[in-house]
């Protein structure tokens, strides 16, 4: 029923999407001559002689209706339309298995190129193995998917998301006790940002004037987890000067926690995604900081990358990453950046991510009472 229900709210908020069912399992895409006869096909139709370029973009997390995934969907499909091209896109929030479905209806629908948010970096492998095997080019977005030779990878710099986490902490709280939340263990983003946090906070730790005294990891991105796991440390303790959340729904969770305990903005908190309600907690005091990531500039270059990766043509790359399959990716990398109330508006709102009125709500509704 909590399938169904995620599923009907993401109909709802994406009508001008296809999305459409899918089969379970990636089936076999012919022989290799079969293969090759269809990459031909593919690279001599997206070179512009046949039908228009059609991408297919594969979403699948086990909390997937958040405000930063349906940014990134609705700015990355206007801009492929604007392009010419075509996009389906599927979604679902049944994890690994309905991601594999997903990617087999895709390529069944003769797609040009696959964008994929990975469920799991790792274990979506051998999916992506075969449809790079029937020609067909393939972009990480957002999260890199580990051991497999792609064609491209594009996100924001999480080991830099991860320092400046540590940056507005150590800025705030230099001494204390420091509870660090990591992300999701099947997403290769988590250990980046937990790398980039550490390489700020160990000189502290090692000087003793800071003290990780509890560090969680997640098994997925999600808030009731985190509340779940949270609660359980806050049961013990909440004798904590600062607390480091992977995501900003994580920071919610630790937020709404602390509110129960009167604690909301006495302790430093931060995250990352720049959501509404956390704009709204930054303004108002609860959370410290969060790392904005312009979406809209990350969503469109990578509609401009997946249609020069179906005709076959140059897009340089900024950096090459390794990802354990024995080949550099090209990659494209966006720079993030922090956000405390001191810059909101130079920054969420100069680029209309959210609007002034919505961002500064609760503020203006106490003035005004």
């Amino acid at each position: 029923m909590r399938k169904l229900s995620w599923l009907f709210v993401a109909l709802s908020m994406l009508g001008a999407f296809s999305v459409l069912g899918a089969s379970c399992g990636l089936k076999s895409a012919g022989t290799s001559a079969e293969r090759g006869a269809k990459a031909a096909e593919r690279k001599t139709e997206a070179s512009g002689a046949g039908k228009p370029i059609t991408i297919g973009f594969s979403i699948a997390t086990d909390t997937f209706i958040i405000e930063r995934w349906n940014k990134d969907m609705k700015i990355f499909s206007g801009a492929a339309r604007e392009l010419g091209a075509e996009v389906i896109v599927q979604l679902s929030a049944g994890g690994i298995k309905e991601q594999i479905a997903q990617i087999n209806f895709l390529v069944n629908r003769n797609i040009d190129v696959l964008v994929v948010i990975a469920h799991d970096t790792e274990m979506i492998g051998p999916a992506i193995r075969q449809v790079k095997s029937s020609g067909i080019p393939v972009v990480a977005y957002d999260r890199m998917v580990m051991g497999i030779p792609l064609d491209a990878y594009i996100s924001f710099d999480n080991q830099e998301v991860g320092r400046l986490f540590g940056k507005a902490l150590t800025e705030a709280v230099p001494e204390g006790k420091y509870l660090v939340v990591n992300g999701s263990i099947h997403d290769n983003n988590s250990f980046m940002v937990h790398d980039g946090l550490m390489e700020v906070l160990d000189t502290y730790v090692k000087s003793g004037k800071i003290a990780i005294t509890h560090e969680l990891w997640l098994d997925e991105w999600s808030s009731d987890e985190a509340l779940l796991k949270i609660g359980k440390v806050f049961e013990e303790t909440v004798d904590f000067d600062a607390i480091s959340c992977a995501n900003d729904q994580i920071a919610n969770a630790a937020i709404q926690l602390l509110s129960e305990r009167r604690l909301a903005g006495k302790i430093a908190v931060v995250g990352q995604d720049a959501d509404l309600i956390t704009c709204q907690r930054v303004v108002e005091g609860t959370q410290l900081m969060t790392v904005y990531k312009p979406i809209a500039k990350l969503a469109a270059r990578a509609a401009r990358l997946a249609i020069a990766l179906a005709k076959r043509t140059a897009f340089p790359y900024d950096t090459l990453l390794d990802n354990g399959s024995g080949n550099k990716i090209p990659s494209y990398i966006e720079k993030p950046t922090a956000v405390f109330k001191r810059n909101m508006d130079a920054t969420i709102i100069q680029d209309g991510f959210h609007a002034t009125e919505d961002v500064y709500r609760n503020i203006l509704h106490r003035v005004e009472n």
